[in-house]
Parts: structure tokens; C-alpha cells; sequence
């Protein structure tokens, strides 16, 4: 649904005609939608599974909770851009919207906190303030989450990380981008318990040092029979990372990273095919992926001199 003038108007009048509805954008560059509108499309569209809400400013936590109370089959939903939610209200949708494997917290900096990723946030009170409510909340209801966006969220720290690596096993996307308080410890985390994961956001997390890099590359080599299971009749389902912004981490040393990028073929570094992003990573310039040093190089295997514990 697009609409530019009396979104919320229109939204209020059809909801009760679409019950059947399973898909919903409502992206706004300019924002009309309120509360009052998503509570009649949860009222009335109970059998919705992706619902697009980013950039709805005037949206608070009664939307939260009234999606919580009628959307329970969402597998997909996008809050980007929405920066009036608790915590406490996100943690709360997830302990009814247990199917979701799409979840865009993109820029909710109000909202994401390590309350959002850990287990056991509903033995307080909802009402009480705890420390790693929504990530806990995630962590314990969301356990079959295969994507995550939680860019610019800076409240998020190791502890989040973890609990989430705990609590979804099969995560193949995570944005971490601008999460300024992780360190090796959260990807160490995710390369042990995350061996699905395929892409991997860590623009201008500063802390992250080499350590990080040889977890993720010693992760690969672990999984590497395991992905092999995958060939049948020719055809390999290729797992392991296929994407990672390392920008701006400028900690790096470049015998890490190409450790990096040589157990995983899919990462590139040359042109057009850039799915090993190292802007602003100046001593990163020697790095290369596979297909630019294989008639230069004669593949060994990987030293890790800085094993991950």
C-alpha cells in the first residue's frame, strides 16, 4: 500500500476489508501513520507476515502491543527509522511474535539495548528497568531469526551479542554497523554458535581487533565439511560468509583479514563483485581475495597465530 496524502485515514477505513492480507508496506518519507491505524490492522489482519513500518515517527508502544495481541504469525517486519519504542515494548512483541526471522531495528537508538537480545526478561516485571531486556527478549523468543539488523543501535554491547548468538543459531545476517561497545568478544560469539551466518556488518566498531578475524576464519575451516555435505550432483549450496564490512575498523592488520578472505572464496575485494567492504582501513591495502592472487599464490593451509578462546 502507497499512499502520499491520509495514509492513516485510508489505512483506517480498508483495514476491516483485507483481513486476508499477508503483506503491508507503509514506508513513509513523510510521516502520517499513528497508532490508532496499526491497532485496526491488527484487529483485522490477523494472517499478516510482513509488515513494513520504517520511518513512522509518530508511532509509540501501543502499536507495539497491539501487533503483539493480533499479528502472532509476522515472520517479517521492518521498524527502521522508528525511534519512539521502549525496549520494553519490542521485548514484549516478541514474546507473542515467536515466528519472526526478518527483524530491521535499523536507527531505533531509543528502543535497542542489550534488554532487546537476552533470555529471561519476562521473570521481572514489564514494568521493571533491567539491563539486556530486548536483547534477551530476542535472544529467548526469536529462536528461529535468520536476519538482524540493529545498525547504529549503540546501546548494544557484548552482552546482547551473545545472548543472541545463544538464542538463534540459524542467523545468517547480522548489521552491527555503528554498534560502537562490541569487541572481538560478540564476534567470537557469532563465529562459534552462528555457523550459518553469511554476512556480517562491523562498520566503524573500533574495537574489534585481529582476534575477531582468526575466530572467523577458524570457524570456517571447522564448518568446511559440513558445507561440503551441501554438493549434490554438482551442485554446492555455498555457505560460510559471503559478505563483511570490516570499515573503519582500523585495529585490523592485513595477515588477519586475508586469513579471512581465504577461507571464505566468496568474499571479494575486486572490482564489482565488493563483498569484502575495508573503507577507511588504509593498511588493508594489500589484502586481495581469491580470484585476484590465485596466479600469483600457491594455496596452503591457514596458520592462525592468534587463536580465539
Amino acid at each position: 500500500m502507497m499512499c502520499k496524502k491520509n495514509m492513516n485515514s485510508l489505512l483506517l477505513s480498508l483495514a476491516p476489508k483485507i483481513v486476508k492480507l499477508q503483506t503491508l508496506v507503509l514506508r513513509q518519507d513523510n510521516p502520517q501513520l499513528e497508532d490508532n491505524a496499526v491497532e485496526a490492522v491488527a484487529n483485522h489482519c490477523r494472517e499478516l507476515q510482513d509488515l513494513d513500518l520504517s520511518k513512522s515517527l509518530k508511532l509509540t508502544d501501543r502499536s507495539l502491543y497491539s501487533l503483539a495481541r493480533g499479528c502472532t504469525n509476522l515472520t517479517k517486519l521492518n521498524l527502521s527509522g522508528c525511534t519512539s519504542f521502549s525496549d520494553t515494548a519490542l521485548a514484549y512483541l516478541t514474546r507473542f511474535c515467536r515466528k519472526l526471522k526478518i527483524l530491521n531495528l535499523c536507527g531505533c537508538v531509543g528502543a535497542v539495548s542489550d534488554n532487546a537480545l537476552q533470555p529471561s526478561v519476562f521473570s521481572v516485571s514489564i514494568t521493571e528497568t533491567t539491563i539486556g531486556k530486548l536483547m534477551q527478549a530476542i535472544g529467548e523468543n526469536c529462536n528461529q531469526m535468520q536476519s538482524l539488523n540493529l545498525g547504529w543501535c549503540e546501546s548494544i554491547s557484548d552482552d546482547g551479542v551473545l545472548s543472541l548468538a545463544n538464542g538463534c543459531p540459524d542467523l545468517r545476517s547480522l548489521d552491527l554497523c555503528g554498534c560502537v561497545l562490541i569487541t572481538d568478544e560478540s564476534v567470537v560469539a557469532l563465529a562459534n554458535r552462528c555457523v550459518h551466518l553469511r554476512s556480517l556488518g562491523l562498520y566503524y566498531c573500533r574495537n574489534i581487533t585481529d582476534r575477531a578475524m582468526y575466530s572467523l576464519a577458524q570457524s570456517g575451516v571447522k564448518n568446511k565439511h559440513e558445507r561440503w555435505r551441501t554438493v549434490k550432483k554438482g551442485k554446492f549450496d555455498e555457505e560460510g560468509l559471503r559478505n563483511l564490512n570490516i570499515s573503519q575498523c582500523t585495529y585490523l592488520t592485513p595477515s588477519a583479514v586475508q586469513a579471512v578472505c581465504d577461507t571464505f572464496p566468496a568474499l571479494h575485494t575486486c572490482s564489482g563483485r565488493h563483498s569484502l567492504v575495508m573503507s577507511g582501513c588504509l593498511n588493508l591495502t594489500s589484502v586481495h581475495c581469491a580470484c585476484i592472487l590465485q596466479p600469483h599464490r600457491t594455496h596452503t593451509h591457514t596458520a592462525f597465530p592468534h587463536p580465539a578462546h
